[in-house]
Formats: C-alpha cells, structure tokens, sequence
C-alpha cells in the first residue's frame, strides 16, 4: 500500500495524535516512516522602534530552536522504534511551512502525508492561515488529514 509515509509535526497535542496514527499506519504497511518538522528562520525587522538582534544572537536562537526540534523528532524516533517501524528524521528551515513539507515530500518519495488540521473557520482560518490546506491545494501526494 504505502512505502514511505511522511508525517509532519509542530509538537502540539494535536500533531502528536496524527504521529501516533502516523506510527501505527507504518506498522500496518510495513512502510518506512519520515518524520519532519520545519523550523522557521528568526524574522529580522529593520523597522524604527524594532530591537535589532546581533547575528550571534540570531544564531543562538536558531540553533535552539533546531535544537527543540531534534528533541521532538527524537521522542518520535522512540515511539516507532518501540512499534518496530523504521524511521528517518528532517529538520527543514524555512518561512514557508506548506512548501517545506511538499518539498521534503518529493525529496523523500513520501507516497503520503500525515498531518493534523486544526479545523479553523472563518475569522480564525483567515488570520491564522491554515498549512493543511495549502498542502491540500498544492500536493501531487496523497494527504491524510487527522482532527
């Protein structure tokens, strides 16, 4: 059925679900598991009344934030193993989440996409976007969506 099943995650409690199905669908298939997580690049503003940051102390903060991210895919590197699936994990900067997780999806050969959608509406999706449903509009991949 599926080989190579990519699962995206941003640490919520929300996406934990969606790994955890992400998980148990590799242990069913047989299929090898991607977990990923985009981390953003820190915003430099140039505004009047910003607080510009050194470079050191953007890379500090980067650098903790891939940091954190590691830590995450790592409890998700011990939930497969513990289900006998066979995992590889990504770390992938970028300000653009949506494009991210299509784009490791390609790079990978991921055959689907697990990730969870808060099921924002109205106002709330307007402001807040929705990274789900950019992946829904823009993928060539197969998504599964969990709520």
């Amino acid at each position: 059925m599926y080989q190579r099943i990519l699962v995206t995650t941003d640490g919520s409690t929300l996406s934990k679900k969606a790994v955890t199905s992400a998980i148990q669908l590799a242990a069913t298939c047989g299929a090898e598991l991607v977990a990923m997580k985009v981390v953003p690049r820190y915003p430099q503003a140039y505004f009047e009344g910003s607080i510009p940051l050194s470079v050191a102390e953007v890379s500090r903060i980067e650098k903790q934030w891939t940091e954190a991210a590691q830590a995450n895919l790592d409890t998700i590197q011990k939930a497969a193993k513990a289900k006998g699936v066979s995992m590889k994990s990504v770390t992938v900067k970028s300000d653009v989440v949506s494009d991210a997780i299509i784009a490791t999806a390609k790079k990978q050969k991921a055959d689907l996409i697990v990730m969870a959608s808060h099921g924002r509406k109205g106002i709330k999706r307007l402001l807040l976007g929705s990274e789900t449903q950019q992946v829904l509009t823009h993928s060539h991949i197969p998504v599964l969506v969990l709520r």
